[in-house]
């Protein structure tokens, strides 16, 4: 277990990676609030539960996972803390977004209001920017580098 968590905190000292991660962990940020709080004129708990769970059908630990993620992942991906874990968790729920929402419309956002769906292309630089974090780690400034140094 010792070597698991080590691994999920290791990271390279590149301020490249620090880039990587800030800019996903801030994009996040305002949607998870959003979800989680009602800040950004979003629904709060409550009412995201019900859109995802009534009006989406997902089942409620999906629904609640992607709160937990988007809300949670996105501060810790800006401190740096397991930021590996949380790249890894927004990969996998942003490739569900894709496969089960987003790929019967195509490949562009819906920009101008026509189409019936938005596209995957955000979804594919989160995806982008997630797995460069997975793979490199927080990078130069964060809570993972400084546990790791220890």
């Amino acid at each position: 277990m010792k070597t698991l968590s080590k691994k999920i905190i290791t990271t390279h000292p590149n301020l490249g990676f620090s880039i990587a991660r800030l800019t996903l962990g801030l994009v996040m940020f305002p949607h998870g609030a959003q979800k989680l709080l009602g800040l950004f004129e979003g629904y709060g708990y409550a009412g995201t539960m019900e859109s995802l769970t009534v009006q989406m059908g997902l089942p409620s630990i999906v629904a609640f996972s992607v709160i937990i993620i988007e809300f949670f992942g996105s501060i810790s991906l800006v401190v740096g803390l397991f930021s590996r874990f949380w790249a890894l968790s927004l990969s996998a729920m942003f490739t569900g977004i894709i496969i089960t929402t987003q790929l019967a419309h195509g490949f562009f956002m819906n920009w101008y209001g026509n189409q019936s769906g938005e596209g995957y292309e955000y979804s594919l630089l989160i995806i982008g920017l997630a797995l460069s974090v997975l793979i490199n780690g927080s990078g130069k400034w964060s809570i993972d580098s400084l546990i790791s140094k220890k």
